[in-house]
């Protein structure tokens, strides 16, 4: 993933569906990159399908154009209608910028030169060869870029799976040798929790590659785990904005940058409360030894090769316990039954919810875990299992509770102040 080093000072702008959906909030986008380009930079502008869900060209829509003809879809020919409402936002996104008096061009994913595998609705990039989009930097233009797809070396259209756009930037970012990644959104930048359920949540100034890859993967939505990983392995910051404020956003780098005399210091334990729902765990109680007769190890591979991922796993001399999604209960079941497990030895607990701490601080801290119980005694919330890593701890709670839940850990760990 790269080209050779330039002199020029290339920045790279994501737009999400809610800052492309309509005229007056792509204008406002397109003014974003016209200021960067004042400000001498060279812009180069990834953006996700227009809308969401119910809107024309958004990417749930074009795939209900597609089941509405027949159910089953191909993954190939599937891809080829995702990638369309990224080309869409692309060519709009280009008209609104010469509208506005600015020279642009739009190219495809493949055009952009992501070069992807064949697993077609979650492919991963491969390489990048931005030789031209360079090329068209060099002449002045502004590069639009359809965010979420690339193509494969055998001339496949492919997609990246959801949240692919900011995979899509920050790859050409690292390519590009950008000095920054913006991720514009609809927020005010990373939230210390969702500001729907927590009215007095308030925007990070900044924030590490780990403590945000840890939040993405635990439930916040402001921008994609893998995104972040590549960023940081190619040591680009980015920053998480508001296409519709002038509010500096969220900086994402790592913890000893220094970037407009930005830096992250971990002085709180706890840096943000994220959650997941539609959660179910699953109990298996065995009378023997789980680890006998490779019982175990079928287990998960049964699971594994039925492609139902597990999380929250716990595993003791004669309990197995792991977490699934709502949707794949009844396919679980199936596997497990399949292994000769009876019906009453499978304990499902459905309606489940995930709340974490997350904070890079917390690490080697004694007394977090019992922060966290205590808060969530006090909130009358009754916790079912729990997970922790360096960087979080996890714990599974009703569904109806999660709100409870996460609003008494975030006045626990001082976050709303």
């Amino acid at each position: 993933m790269s080209c050779e080093v330039s002199t020029v000072k290339i920045i790279i702008q994501k737009f999400g569906g809610t800052s492309v959906a309509t005229p007056e909030q792509r204008e406002k986008a397109a003014q974003k990159v016209l200021e960067a380009k004042a400000n001498g930079y060279l812009p180069v502008v990834v953006v996700s399908a227009m809308g969401r869900k119910g809107e024309p060209y958004a990417t749930d829509t074009l795939l209900g154009l597609m089941k509405s003809v027949y159910e089953e879809a191909d993954p190939r020919e599937q891809d080829l209608v995702m990638s369309c409402g990224e080309i869409i936002s692309t060519v709009v996104m280009t008209q609104t910028l010469r509208a506005m008096g600015c020279q642009a061009v739009g190219l495809t994913g493949g055009q952009a030169g992501i070069i992807t595998d064949e697993s077609f609705g979650n492919t991963r990039i491969l390489e990048v060869h931005p030789g031209r989009v360079m090329d068209y930097l060099k002449e002045g233009k502004v590069v639009v870029v359809a965010g979420f797809q690339g193509i494969s070396k055998n001339g496949e259209v492919t997609t990246l799976g959801r949240g692919g756009s900011d995979t899509t930037a920050t790859a050409l970012g690292v390519a590009l040798h950008a000095e920054s990644v913006e991720i514009y959104t609809d927020v005010e930048g990373v939230m210390t929790a969702d500001p729907k359920m927590v009215p007095e949540a308030k925007p990070l100034m900044a924030v590490s590659y780990s403590e945000i890859v840890e939040m993405a993967h635990l439930g916040a939505k402001v921008v994609h785990p893998r995104a972040v990983e590549i960023a940081m392995e190619g040591g680009i910051p980015i920053r998480i904005r508001n296409t519709f404020s002038d509010a500096p956003g969220t900086l994402v780098c790592e913890s000893s940058m220094v970037l407009d005399k930005t830096v992250i210091k971990s002085d709180r334990v706890a840096r943000g409360i994220a959650h997941l729902t539609d959660i179910t765990q699953v109990r298996l109680d065995r009378q023997h030894d789980v680890n006998e007769s490779g019982f175990l190890s079928q287990v998960f591979r049964a699971l594994a090769d039925a492609k139902i991922s597990v999380d929250l796993i716990s595993v003791l001399p004669t309990i197995i316990c792991f977490t699934i999604s709502d949707s794949v209960v009844d396919k679980a079941l199936r596997v497990l039954e399949s292994l000769g497990l009876k019906r009453e030895e499978i304990g499902i607990t459905p309606g489940c919810a995930k709340v974490s701490v997350v904070g890079a601080g917390m690490r080697g801290v004694p007394g977090v875990m019992a922060e966290v119980v205590e808060a969530l005694a006090d909130a009358g919330v009754r916790i079912y299992q729990t997970s922790d890593s360096h960087a979080s701890i996890s714990c599974l709670v009703m569904k109806e509770d999660i709100l409870k839940a996460t609003r008494e850990l975030h006045t626990a760990f001082g976050l709303g102040g």
